[in-house]
């Protein structure tokens, strides 16, 4: 489908799920998002929703997650749970970002939702302009320019821009819990999670999953004040890593010798190994 410009205004609605399904001739469409991405510790996880033509329009106030307070996500959950026919949360952990890379485990986790579902749907509607849900593969070229990650998490929209992937290792499916990798076709949009009702519930519920699971963390160890930044490089969680340096689950194969550094004014931030700068929330 052919995303058209997003009003100021305009909320998510079922509008492009139900095009999908005539055009398609299909039962079920599946809108799926992720949030972690740009943290520096702790999992990447990937909402799915699935609804059909006889769903009713989403819960008032429904919105993109990063357009909304945490109590306001919070209080949607339950609602979004009983209006959804379906729907799945996935995690990819930082131990297995660190062996696979970002990319990949981006994959797995949106496997692992799918693979979660009552019912699988007929095809997805994925927020941005990459899908990862099917690259990288191991057999795309080292060195490859892939379009897509090309929005930050916490809103500030960049513009486009394109990344140098790293080399894609072969995921061990056996040990990801995976029979093989195989998902649904995607459509690719731009904005969804401000345009499509399934992305954004997909977004909502993807997002308080990690944070309790985050907040649950920092209660174990509150040294990094998981409890408020989720893991992203937020101030105190910089100046928790230069004086407790990274703990088992911050992301190690980043660059996270270099945030002493980055949290000086001026100084470089951190990198991840795909080039990006980590967001502050997503």
């Amino acid at each position: 489908m052919s995303p058209r410009p997003l009003a100021p205004t305009s909320r998510p609605s079922l509008r492009l799920a139900r095009a999908a399904m005539r055009e398609h001739r299909l039962a079920w469409v599946g809108g799926m998002d992720e949030v972690g991405r740009g943290a520096l510790a702790g999992p990447v996880t990937v909402g799915v929703v699935v609804v059909d033509p006889a769903t009713r329009s989403a819960p008032p106030g429904l919105d993109d997650s990063k357009r909304l307070t945490p109590l306001q996500r919070e209080r949607l959950v339950p609602r979004l749970q009983r209006w959804a026919p379906a729907w799945a949360v996935g995690h990819a952990d930082n131990d297995e970002i660190d062996a696979w890379g970002i990319l990949l485990a981006l994959r797995v986790a949106g496997l692992r939702a799918l693979a979660s579902l009552p019912v699988p749907p007929e095809r997805l509607l994925l927020d941005g302009t990459y899908d990862w849900l099917h690259r990288p593969q191991p057999t795309d070229v080292q060195g490859d320019l892939l379009d897509g990650l090309d929005e930050p998490s916490d809103g500030v929209d960049a513009g486009p821009r394109r990344i140098r992937a790293p080399h894609v290792p072969e995921v061990p499916w056996e040990l990801s819990g995976l029979a093989a990798p195989a998902g649904p076709p995607v459509d690719l949009m731009p904005k969804a999670d401000r345009r499509c009702a399934a992305v954004a519930a997909a977004s909502v519920l993807a997002k308080v999953t990690r944070d309790r699971l985050m907040s649950e963390l920092g209660d174990r160890d509150p040294r990094w004040g998981w409890q408020h930044n989720k893991g992203y490089s937020a101030p105190e969680h910089l100046a928790a890593l230069r004086l407790h340096g990274p703990c088992g689950h911050h992301r190690r194969s980043w660059n996270l010798r270099v945030l002493a550094e980055g949290a000086r004014p001026g100084a470089p931030g951190p990198r991840t190994p795909d080039g990006l700068a980590p967001a502050v929330r997503d």
